[in-house]
């Protein structure tokens, strides 16, 4: 087929393109006398015409779409229209399936309906790949005996000649055009000729609808990424955010500290509202993966048929409505930290996925081939009992095993009463300050019921009712409305009441500051001591916080002893 070259007189077999005055003019000149010679002249250049307009109309075809689906169904139609081929296909190798490749079929119905169908055949099974390499065309007779599942496919549909055309462009193969007729002699050599001029139009196409793929794709990849970090910046919150004096979160934050420099799957285990989220925040920030995103999804909010495409990411053409690629959690994580909340309610037929991902580290996209690294620690939590779910064949026992590698059990806040008031003074200055209000003390008698409330909500519902308060009150006394939430007016209390509460700016050394007052309340710390961090005369102990917490804070607000 490299040599071939169209023959004397020999016409190809296209569709005519009518043009009434030419053919009046060949009608006058046969009637004229004409030599045949100057005749047949004559039917070349109209021939020749015919193959000008035929390249003329596909180019302007096929580069007016960007998009594949729209350019392989406008090639295929074009295609049947000038030289009534049945099936048209196109297989693409732009470097996104290492080890599989789409293929997009269009051919019509025995109603004359166009149709366009996607599937993706094995490299390793294919024979068809070799044209890529020699770069030459290849037309030959289907049979039975071909070993090439595209092929098997092409002549089970009833096609009985093959034209390969491998699409190159600029020293680049994006693709190879695959014409199939039912026809074993349609494939003459001036088709063959014609037909390789417009597969290198055709090549320009597909290279334009690949260049606007991969832009699409990383316009998206960009968007979500803007989405993630500006959720990130939207709740960034400081260490200081966990407010407490029990010893039973003493005892939790040292926990936290020390499997935080760990790469451990951390699973954490309490009550709704008790603050999973904020724990988790802590051990990222923590964390050696601190600079990386903090990527997190709520199982319980996304619908069973959308959490595996939210999770593992999807590709283009994956399910009806997957117009693009779209990038999965466990990617937008990579180098950095997922927290799965309320683990317990994942369904069932997606739990072995996400143990791959975790023992394997690697995702595979829904609707795709290609296998994708990553680098990711992963922090789960639930208010639920997966022991008893386990029991129960509600959640896998491999993968609840794989969670449970460091549990946290975060307390209720009934159970640390001596943490009420702390909270109770931070959430008032917050929603305070937020709502342009100046409101300087709490109620003794206000602060004695709180803490002799159960709090089935725990600190979340602590929150919703300091805010509710923070609305109601017109003056500088925070205005509780008890009898909502039907607190005895005696409670029995396990440790004295605290008595009424003046909120000056600095409360209390472990409520939050903005980021100004902290810095300089530790430098004036180090100054004091001399630079010295730890040991009994050293500004972690001045302050009242451990060494690798004044440390992790010296490291956030870019504080260097070297710098005093």
């Amino acid at each position: 087929m490299n040599d071939v070259k169209k023959l004397s007189g020999k016409k190809i077999r296209t569709i005519p393109i009518s043009n009434t005055e030419w053919n009046n003019q060949l009608i006058a000149m046969i009637n004229s006398g004409i030599s045949p010679e100057l005749l047949e002249f004559f039917h070349q250049l109209k021939d020749e015409r015919d193959e000008y307009r035929i390249l003329v109309d596909i180019t302007n075809s096929v580069l007016a779409h960007l998009d594949r689906d729209g350019l392989v169904s406008a090639i295929s139609q074009d295609i049947h229209r000038f030289f009534a081929i049945p099936s048209v296909s196109l297989a693409f190798f732009d470097g996104e399936h290492h080890h599989a490749y789409p293929v997009t079929t269009c051919g019509w119905t025995e109603e004359n309906h166009h149709y366009c169908q996607q599937k993706t055949y094995q490299c390793a099974q294919s024979d068809i790949t070799g044209v890529l390499a020699n770069g030459q065309p290849q037309a030959f007779a289907l049979t039975d005996q071909t070993s090439d599942p595209l092929l098997l496919d092409l002549y089970t549909a009833g096609m009985q000649a093959v034209l390969l055309l491998p699409l190159t462009f600029n020293a680049h193969a994006p693709g190879i055009l695959i014409l199939a007729h039912t026809n074993a002699s349609a494939f003459t050599p001036a088709v063959c000729s014609l037909l390789g001029q417009i597969a290198s139009r055709i090549s320009i196409a597909v290279d334009n609808a690949n260049a606007w793929n991969e832009i699409t794709r990383l316009k998206d990849s960009l968007k979500q990424e803007n989405s993630w970090l500006n959720e990130q910046l939207q709740n960034a919150e400081s260490l200081n955010d966990i407010i407490f004096l029990s010893r039973v979160m003493k005892n939790l934050l040292r926990q936290v500290e020390m499997v935080a420099t760990s790469d451990s799957t951390v699973l954490l285990l309490g009550e709704t509202g008790t603050g999973k989220e904020l724990i988790a925040r802590a051990i990222h920030k923590l964390s050696q993966r601190a600079a990386s995103p903090l990527v997190k999804m709520n199982c319980a909010a996304i619908p069973a048929s959308l959490l595996e495409s939210d999770l593992f990411g999807h590709e283009k053409g994956a399910f009806t409505g997957a117009t693009n690629t779209h990038i999965g959690r466990f990617e937008m994580a990579d180098g950095g930290t997922l927290f799965l909340d309320e683990i317990g309610d994942m369904p069932l037929e997606l739990q072995p996925k996400l143990l791959r991902v975790l023992q394997e580290r690697e995702v595979e996209r829904l609707g795709g081939n290609r296998v994708i690294p990553v680098n990711v620690r992963m922090i789960a939590a639930t208010n639920r009992d997966l022991h008893q779910m386990v029991q129960d064949r509600e959640f896998r026992s491999d993968l609840f095993y794989r969670l449970n590698v460091f549990p946290i059990v975060i307390p209720p806040l009934r159970e640390r009463p001596e943490d009420i008031p702390l909270l109770a003074t931070w959430f008032t200055q917050k929603l305070a300050a937020r709502m342009n209000k100046t409101i300087d003390t709490i109620p003794a008698s206000a602060l004695q019921a709180l803490c002799g409330y159960p709090w089935p909500g725990n600190v979340r519902e602590l929150q919703n009712v300091i805010e509710r308060a923070v609305i109601l009150t017109q003056g500088n006394t925070l205005n509780l409305q008890l009898s909502d939430l039907k607190i005895a007016s005696s409670p029995t209390l396990s440790h004295q009441p605290p008595a009424a509460i003046k909120l000056p700016p600095m409360f209390n050394p472990r409520i939050p500051e903005n980021d100004d007052n902290e810095r300089e309340r530790i430098l004036q710390a180090l100054r004091e001591t001399n630079g010295i961090v730890a040991g009994p005369k050293g500004a972690a102990k001045k302050l009242g916080l451990k060494r690798t917490t004044l440390l992790s804070r010296m490291q956030r607000l870019g504080i260097n002893t070297r710098d005093l």
